[in-house]
């Protein structure tokens, strides 16, 4: 599909399902779609951080509603995407779930339609079978459940009766799945049983499937009602009713996890939090995203792209991070278009990471310390070879310590440092981790660079009791320390993997 902008004559909008949280179960459609679009509207369901794969150039409108709580009508909602699609704009309209399962996808479809506008609809992973899945409990199985019913406990307010037939529904075999109906939970289960559901039969309730905050509570048809009101179970849930609930018990794996029921916070950039975050949710944890910093071009473009296209007369290029290296790369093959042209220098790089990322671009790595660490180069230098008289260029963040700069020289090299990207303090809180932080707070905070504590530090958040903190080295220690942060755990491998496995010891 050709993306259209502001100066097309017609827009174009995507009405897609976002799935049912786990940002894993976002469909590549809409992840790809995120990436075009010119307006994104979501609502309260979706993941926020799926928000981080849309252009900073994009429109974020939220169009969250909840009960008791309307930011849009539903008539305003319909307006909004047929005014933005009529600018000529590509519109992503997010929705929890699947748009046309109990999210009025269809009737936002019929609002475009009407209008004569062009649309396409993305379907998503639903919570009425994500959810349960998460908790261990299949929907059909082939000993207790041939059959599945998926009704709303959360009919349109404004007709003056219910239009389920809940005699239909209690005959009806295997498994029934409510969505939208914990607030009439009471109601609900009564017309059940008293037309024949068995007040024994099993239920349990799925509170923020496929997510760190997921919440699990099952009874009996007869019990649940009591059980909401006495633990404060609120919506969003998913309803599993059927003997196919009783499985938990034994099918549970999503709660099992090892960092399960932790609350921990990213800081890296919006761009490689991934990185760690998929690592820690893997392992249980309830991880959200509250980038600090964001990656620009550095002070002194003019010097970086110089030293790019002077990259071949040095003997050494130093490289003490990913960022600095895609930085690099991006800007030579901008400049130069062929990698024959590096010439005949070689490559030094701090890190596992850093070493990777070069090798995604098809270059060798030289030279790589066993430790992660500025200290570490020049002592791999000093094993290895003399760099006497040898030309060295280190590109870099436009802020760092000079340590390996100065080491190098008093070893006879002849060093230039050229800041290659800088990190500066991320304003915008896209994916709501600094209203989340701030609402919830968290039992663990992970920095991974220097700057990302001094920017976290400089964001003034209130800093919740018992929250511990975790470093992914020496250096970043130091300065969390200067900030006036006590270090509770610190990787002893200095990169994510070290710092992950550091994190899983401290709870262990």
């Amino acid at each position: 599909m050709k993306k259209t902008t502001a100066a097309s004559t017609t827009g174009h909008c995507i009405l897609a399902g976002a799935g049912p949280g786990d940002l894993g179960l976002v469909t590549l459609r809409v992840r790809e779609a995120l990436g075009e679009a010119d307006v994104v509207v979501f609502d309260y369901l979706c993941n926020q951080e799926m928000l981080k794969w849309a252009r900073r150039e994009a429109e974020i409108i939220y169009a969250g509603k909840k009960a008791g709580q309307h930011t849009l009508k539903q008539e305003e909602i319909n307006a909004l995407i047929v005014k933005k699609t009529k600018a000529g704009k590509l519109v992503l309209r997010l929705k929890g779930g699947d748009p046309f399962l109990f999210g009025r996808g269809g009737e936002e479809a019929e609002a475009l339609a009407d209008a004569g506008l062009s649309f396409e609809i993305v379907p998503g992973v639903t919570s009425a079978i994500a959810a349960p899945a998460y908790a261990g409990i299949p929907v059909t199985h082939r000993e207790h459940a041939a059959q599945l019913t998926i009704f709303t406990g959360h009919e349109d307010p404004t007709k003056p009766e219910s239009t389920l037939d809940y005699a239909a529904l209690a005959k009806a075999p295997g498994t029934k799945v409510m969505l939208m109906g914990v607030e009439r939970i009471g109601p609900i289960m009564d017309q059940l049983q008293q037309h024949g559901v068995p007040a024994t039969m099993p239920i349990a309730l799925v509170r923020w499937g496929t997510t760190g905050r997921q919440q699990v509570l099952s009874g009996m048809v007869s019990d649940i009602a009591e059980k909401v009101a006495s633990t404060g179970f609120a919506a969003p849930a998913v309803a599993v009713i059927g003997t196919v609930a009783a499985l938990r018990e034994k099918l549970a794996w999503f709660d099992k996890r090892p960092l399960w029921g932790k609350r921990i916070v990213v800081t890296r950039t919006r761009q490689q939090a991934g990185a760690l975050s998929s690592k820690l949710r893997a392992l249980g944890a309830d991880v959200y995203e509250l980038p600090t910093i964001r990656i620009e071009p550095p002070t002194q473009e003019r010097e970086f792209v110089s030293a790019v296209v002077h990259a071949h007369q040095y003997n050494w290029i130093v490289f003490t991070s990913p960022n600095g290296v895609q930085a690099f790369f991006d800007k030579f093959y901008e400049v130069r278009g062929d990698a024959r042209e590096l010439g005949p220098a070689k490559i030094a790089a701090i890190g596992p990471a850093t070493a990777a990322k070069v090798r995604e671009y098809r270059f060798a790595v030289d030279l790589q310390p066993k430790e992660f660490v500025a200290e570490a180069v020049v002592a791999a230098f000093e094993e290895t070879e003399s760099i006497e008289n040898l030309t060295v260029l280190i590109a870099r963040a436009e802020t760092a310590r000079d340590v390996l700069p100065d080491a190098l020289t008093k070893l006879g090299a002849i060093v230039d440092v050229v800041p290659v990207y800088r990190t500066v303090p991320e304003t915008d809180d896209v994916s709501g981790g600094i209203a989340r932080f701030t609402a919830e707070g968290a039992d663990l905070i992970t920095f991974t660079s220097s700057s990302t504590a001094e920017n976290f530090k400089a964001l003034g958040l209130p800093w919740p009791e018992e929250m511990k903190t975790a470093s992914i080295g020496p250096i970043t220690s130091q300065t969390m320390r200067e900030l006036g942060m006590k270090v509770d755990v610190e990787a002893g491998q200095y990169d994510i993997p070290g710092l992950v496995a550091a994190i899983r010891a401290h709870f262990a």
